[in-house]
């Protein structure tokens, strides 16, 4: 566990309380179907709660003030978070498990000289990318929505790798 301002504090009965830097979240979690005691006094804590709606999507309910935009690391890398209107923050923190197997195998090619490409489709905003650059990847990044992308450009800045060699591009995986 690399993350320097991420924890899965606890997760029950289908929702996930994490602290983002200062901020605590409850977001629901389909995956988290055990029904287990509320064992963490954070839960009643949490500065926003989403909550689904049946119609479908659903609200955060602000229960503290905090920005509605910060930074979080992981190594060296910088990632905005924010609350979206679909109960993400722009980031998925289990992922850095395949971001550490995978930048590993791209230092070991590039270390014997060889150049790596990586296609990340469905990118998001930006974390298997940026680790892959991190790692010496040239890589494109492609997702289908613009602010998406610009928010991982944002992520890159901030991660020290505006001049990696990452082309970005805005377009629908599918077609």
């Amino acid at each position: 566990n690399k993350w320097q301002d991420y924890t899965l504090i606890d997760a029950t009965d289908g929702f996930r309380l994490e602290s983002w830097g200062d901020v605590i979240l409850v977001r629901p979690d389909p995956q988290v179907v055990w029904k287990l005691p509320q064992k963490s006094p954070l839960w009643n804590k949490a500065h926003a709660v989403y909550h689904r709606s049946s119609a479908g999507g659903g609200q955060w309910e602000y229960k503290k003030s905090f920005a509605q935009q910060w930074t979080i690391n992981y190594e060296d890398l910088k990632f905005k978070v924010s609350p979206t209107g679909f109960k993400h923050t722009g980031l998925f923190p289990e992922q850095a498990t395949n971001w550490d197997w995978f930048s590993k195998l791209i230092a070991e090619e590039v270390a014997q000289g060889k150049e790596v490409k990586v296609l990340n489709l469905f990118a998001y905003t930006g974390g298997a990318t940026l680790a892959a650059a991190a790692a010496g990847a040239h890589v494109t990044h492609v997702d289908a929505a613009k602010g998406m992308v610009a928010w991982a450009k944002e992520n890159a800045v901030s991660s020290g790798l505006k001049d990696a060699p990452i082309r970005w591009l805005v377009d629908d995986c599918v077609k």
